[in-house]
């Protein structure tokens, strides 16, 4: 049988990590070498080749479910000539699986809640975050009442609250938060 091609060590350290972040979600801490090798389909010394210890695996899986560049590169692939509406329930949906994929593991982790390290500045990647929801407003701008970058921080912080298991007992589904900020809840007097 024929053997597949080795992956380059930046390929095997995210297939490691991709492979440990559902086990951190399920096990925490518990999580062993030998459950995450046979998940990422290596031996078990693969591991330590790429890794110098458990602990530091599972820093690298922690820090890639917070890295910020997968969500906007899929927030960046919105397509633009979408209806407001579409666009910004595609958005919600990506903010809400990172958010909930986040929770699930400051949850089981017990890491320290983003509020407890609140930066005084806003960061980097939350000002490409701002820009990135900024811009699906922006070619909206006769459809809404307030500026594409308050519309943004509202969808923000309505996908945050309506998401968060701390915060509500039913989570909004995306549709419902789109239409919560786009539509509110009152009745149209042209409903009366």
């Amino acid at each position: 049988m024929a053997r597949a091609a080795p992956l380059s060590p930046e390929a095997r350290r995210a297939s490691i990590i991709a492979a440990t972040l559902p086990l951190l979600r399920l096990h925490g801490r518990a999580v062993t070498t030998s459950q995450i090798a046979m998940a990422a389909g290596v031996a078990e010394g693969t591991l330590f080749r790429v890794f110098a210890d458990k602990d530091a695996l599972i820093d690298a899986a922690i820090g890639s479910a917070f890295d910020p560049a997968p969500t906007e590169a899929a927030l960046a692939r919105i397509d633009p000539a979408l209806p407001l509406r579409d666009k910004l329930i595609e958005a919600a949906q990506l903010l809400q699986q990172r958010i909930a994929q986040i929770w699930e593991l400051i949850a089981i982790l017990r890491l320290p809640t983003p509020l407890q390290q609140q930066p005084k500045q806003p960061q980097p990647d939350d000002v490409r975050l701002r820009a990135l929801l900024t811009s699906l407003f922006e070619p909206h701008r006769g459809e809404i009442r307030c500026e594409p970058e308050q519309a943004g921080r509202l969808l923000r912080s309505l996908s945050f609250a309506g998401t968060h298991p701390r915060m509500t007992d039913k989570p909004l589904t995306a549709h419902e938060l789109v239409s919560l900020l786009l539509d509110g809840i009152r009745t149209r007097e042209e409903d009366v």
